[in-house]
């Protein structure tokens, strides 16, 4: 993809609006330059319906998608950078966090869509929020997300962390915030070097 001009998706995937997660996001976007595109989906508003796995049914390819599949689906394709803000839920991403990328192999099924090869090379960022007493219980949402960005040759941008229990927590968190103005501006780390605030 492209340098410039970016387009973010910043893809919202907390059970409430303006929870600690989403405020954590909001500050690292208004590091971003200007010419930079933001849209902002939340997925719990969204009314995205079941998913259904049709691998196995008839000859195996998925139907157009329709509404609110179809909004999401668009978005994510003008997209050069997707931004996944989920909490950490039971150690791992949002249920509907999980419920849009299950749409991401029925997409890839879609004929004339080419989803997979369309995705390579995009960005892929993840942004949460913990209440856990340390940073690495959300090691298996980094996972889930560099894994996926890994099998559709995504660039994997790494997890800017915050802690957040009560609404506000994240605001008072200043290695959050201070890992949050240079989130989208920082190379990913190597085997030998981590950048404070964000896992990889």
């Amino acid at each position: 993809m492209p340098d410039a001009p970016r387009s973010f998706l910043f893809l919202l995937g907390s059970s409430r609006t303006g929870g600690n997660t989403e405020a954590l996001a909001r500050t690292a976007a208004e590091q971003l330059e200007p010419e930079a595109t933001q849209r902002w989906i939340h997925l719990g508003e969204l009314g995205l319906p079941p998913f259904h796995d049709r691998r196995h049914t008839g000859d195996g390819t998925t139907p157009a998608a329709e509404g609110a599949e179809r909004l999401v689906q668009d978005a994510t394709l003008a997209a050069t950078d997707l931004v996944i803000a989920s909490p950490l839920y039971w150690y791992s991403v949002s249920a509907s966090v999980k419920h849009y990328l299950d749409y991401w192999s029925g997409w890839m099924r879609v004929p004339g869509l080419d989803f997979k090869a369309r995705m390579a090379g995009r960005r892929l960022w993840g942004v949460t929020a913990y209440a856990d007493d340390a940073a690495g219980a959300a090691a298996p949402l980094a996972g889930t997300l560099r894994l996926s960005a890994a099998y559709l040759k995504m660039d994997w941008r790494g997890v800017l962390l915050g802690y957040g229990s009560r609404p506000g927590d994240v605001d008072r968190d200043g290695r959050a915030r201070a890992a949050a103005e240079t989130f989208f501006r920082t190379a990913p780390a190597d085997s030998a070097t981590q950048t404070p605030g964000v896992l990889y």
